[in-house]
């Protein structure tokens, strides 16, 4: 039976103020109250919790939350049998999916995964790792890390180590080497099954992933508006970037026309100055919240 009222989990920590920007982007403001765990939300059908992404399918799981953000990696460490809405590709360093690596001393003998037959790893995603070595039939000994990871191989505490890198920087600051790429991860949208099977919130979240996604599709992309010389149309041939294709409108001058389109942001440096050549005029480009 709906509430008609979605609880959805923001994830504490690291994705946090990331997740509050895409959503203020993509239509909702949350503020965060620092003594409590319950951020407001300008929307009268969503209740906010704050929770780790390390425990927030859990928490979707049970059905504390409805639906929640957190890490494909997380997911996949605790087997979660939620439904997973979509990807959401985002981070707080980067656009690019987070990558958890098998490092070791940057002298060490081991060069592979292979070679670690009996060694000590510690990380802090224990279960996905020791499925990792065991379907390699190597024998290791995972114990669970409760921060700073990278230290303790250099401090001779394990043989390596499984951690999470975007960059690969603070791996390298610390003399480690990667031997082996274990998995790629991003935030993703899960859902409760229950919540999923309810009309009111089934919609509601497919609502908020249509809106997240747009916001993310935004971020790359920018539009840009120009009046130009209609007889230098032809000089375009068809091979203007665009979304989908230019919108061209009538000006009062007839020998002028309109013209608008969006592009990805990384090639406006080349094309801005093709457009002058052209003739065009008056050009604007402009940044956007939601490509949908």
């Amino acid at each position: 039976m709906s509430t008609n009222q979605l609880r959805l989990g923001i994830p504490k920590g690291s994705l946090q103020d990331a997740t509050i920007k895409l959503f203020e982007k993509s239509g909702w403001k949350i503020k965060i109250h620092p003594r409590n765990y319950s951020p407001d939300i300008d929307d009268p059908e969503i209740r906010c919790s704050l929770a780790r992404a390390q425990e927030m399918a859990m928490y979707v799981q049970n059905g504390t939350f409805d639906c929640g953000l957190t890490g494909k990696d997380w997911v996949m460490e605790w087997n979660s049998d939620v439904v997973v809405v979509d990807d959401l590709i985002y981070s707080k360093a980067s656009n690019k999916p987070a990558r958890w690596v098998l490092c070791t001393k940057g002298d060490s003998p081991y060069n592979k995964p292979e070679d670690l037959e009996g060694c000590k790893i510690s990380t802090e995603l224990v279960g996905f790792t020791k499925k990792y070595f065991a379907d390699l039939g190597v024998n290791v000994e995972v114990s669970f890390s409760w921060g700073t990871t990278e230290a303790k191989v250099v401090e001779g505490l394990c043989d390596a180590i499984v951690e999470i890198t975007e960059t690969g920087t603070t791996i390298k600051a610390n003399g480690l080497k990667i031997i082996a790429e274990l998995m790629q991860t991003n935030t993703q949208l899960i859902a409760n099954k229950v919540a999923w099977n309810d009309p009111f919130k089934r919609k509601k979240i497919e609502n908020i992933n249509l809106l997240l996604q747009g916001a993310l599709r935004a971020d790359k992309l920018v539009g840009i508006k120009m009046n130009l010389p209609k007889e230098k149309l032809e000089d375009l041939n068809g091979s203007l970037p665009a979304l989908t294709s230019p919108t061209i409108a009538e000006l009062k001058d007839p020998a002028w026309v309109s013209l608008e389109i969006i592009v990805e942001e990384a090639v406006v440096r080349e094309l801005i100055p093709e457009l002058v050549t052209l003739g065009a005029k008056g050009i604007i480009e402009y940044s956007l919240n939601k490509v949908i």
